[in-house]
């Protein structure tokens, strides 16, 4: 079929990865940081779109994009480009989890009628994250703004959008709609009452395509494909199915899965989101994961992670009944926002370093189970785990994972699954429109090299350690999923 490539527009940089369209074997790759947008770079959520494209120049140089015929585009979730009537931005982007944005957010909920109202109608409870928020944000704060905003992008819907030229149409994919808090998986529809709820008035909202279509073909020919956000590009680059499973380990975890129907919610504990294959990607998220390792490492006096495992691995599991909650800024899964983190089972024997360390590792990845269970619960199947994040290679975090999670763990090598993602919807699109390709198909893109774990003998341990810890959350927090 020939190649294609990928680019993700990440928060700080644009990396672009070319592919062979049959085998997705990286043949070459580009990488550029985002240009310093001022004294305020890296602490504001505003940032200029203009620095995307200037970025995407600069790894796309020397040629790197001789021979493509097609690109897909993955960028940074939940990034609002609001832009008036002739299609110049109102103001700069607002990205990220903008905090500014956390009492829009309560703002919305109370005015929709509560978490319940919203979850029945988009499958989500409106966040700092979400664009939806923003809107509200912008319309209470910058009216002036608010006013002139006639139509709705988010980055990688403005990237393509670029790309071809500023056509007429706009377009995005399910996976991006289905963040904004006015598109509903469930139903695959827009809902523009919450979009004027927001902003106060109606906006021109981008035509959600299909999967495998192409937005558009660039004035030299060049297929663009739909597009999609970065959390749904990576999932496809990784090449996640029914049964598989991704947590994801950052300050705070997620837990994600693919399911063949949108889970509605009413505690609003699952975000149901819409994946870039027709499937769909119910998101459980918990608010402490490795902060709740770094808070141990720095009560040990430890200078890193890697010595915080080290020592872990010095005690056995279940540390000695030493049990770690770790709710240390609240939690969102169970919702405990007001808690505080736990620690139970102090005897003589276990107080000694390593068992706490032991039961930081347990509790994080107990957590995270949790969440596992609060989808396994709806019907969601988990055969295999993908987990993400530096922490992952931690040794501890390995040993302890595949027995406290119930299932295979798959520990993939770092690499830029995003941009892989966006390559292979790009060879998808390709695909279909030479008629190689079925629209309801992928390509087959062989999986990431990645070390394989399998809980074993030692799943007996693992579900004992459970047991351990869901006795102390029972009786410190009742009933806290039964909500």
């Amino acid at each position: 079929m020939g190649i294609v490539a990928g680019l993700d527009s990440a928060p700080d940089f644009t990396r672009i990865v070319v592919c062979d369209t049959d085998t997705g074997a990286v043949l070459r790759q580009g990488y550029a940081p985002h240009p310093v947008q001022g004294p305020d770079a890296g602490r504001s959520s505003d940032v200029d779109p203009q620095a995307w494209l200037l970025s995407l120049g600069e790894a796309a140089s020397g040629g790197l994009l001789e021979g493509v015929q097609a690109i897909g585009v993955s960028a940074q979730a939940g990034a609002l480009v609001p832009l008036d009537a002739q299609g110049n931005t109102v103001r700069p982007a607002m990205t990220g989890g903008d905090k500014r944005a956390q009492v829009a957010a309560a703002d919305l909920v109370d005015a929709f009628g509560g978490r319940e109202s919203w979850a029945q109608a988009v499958g989500c409870v409106p966040g700092a994250a979400q664009p939806v928020t923003k809107l509200r944000w912008m319309a209470r704060t910058e009216p002036e703004h608010a006013a002139r905003t006639a139509v709705l992008l988010q980055a990688q819907d403005w990237l393509v959008w670029q790309l071809l030229g500023r056509p007429v149409r706009r377009t995005t994919d399910r996976g991006g709609a289905s963040g904004t808090g006015y598109w509903a998986a469930a139903t695959g529809g827009y809902r523009p009452d919450l979009v004027e709820l927001a902003l106060g008035h109606q906006a021109m909202l981008p035509e959600v395509i299909g999967p495998a279509d192409a937005a558009g073909t660039t004035p030299e020919g060049l297929m663009i494909s739909a597009g999609t956000a970065d959390t749904m590009a990576a999932a496809f680059g990784l090449g996640i199915g029914l049964g598989d499973a991704v947590v994801s380990l950052g300050a705070s975890g997620s837990v994600m899965a693919v399911h063949p129907e949108a889970l509605v919610d009413r505690t609003g504990m699952i975000t149901s989101l819409a994946d870039a294959t027709g499937m769909h990607l119910p998101v459980v998220t918990t608010l402490n994961a490795v902060r709740a390792l770094r808070g141990t490492a720095e009560l040990l006096g430890l200078p890193d992670l890697e010595s915080l495992s080290d020592l872990a691995m010095k005690s056995t599991p279940g540390a000695h009944g030493l049990v770690l909650l770790p709710y240390l800024e609240g939690e969102r899964t169970p919702s405990l926002p007001h808690t505080a983190g736990t620690l139970a089972g102090l005897r003589r024997e276990s107080m000694k370093p390593e068992h706490l360390a032991r039961a930081a590792f347990e509790g994080m990845l107990c957590g995270l189970a949790d969440a596992l269970d609060v989808l396994r619960g709806r019907g969601v199947e988990v055969r295999r785990v993908f987990l993400l994040g530096p922490a992952a290679e931690l040794p501890a975090v390995q040993a302890a994972a595949p027995a406290l999670f119930g299932a295979q763990v798959v520990v993939p090598q770092p690499a830029d699954y995003a941009a892989t993602g966006a390559a292979r919807q790009a060879a998808w699109a390709l695909g279909v429109s030479q008629g190689v390709l079925d629209p309801r198909t992928p390509p087959v893109w062989p999986g990431p090299v990645a070390q394989v774990l399998d809980p074993g003998e030692e799943l007996a341990v693992g579900q004992a350690v459970r047991q351990q810890y869901v006795a102390v959350r029972e009786q410190i927090h009742p009933g806290a999923f039964q909500q």
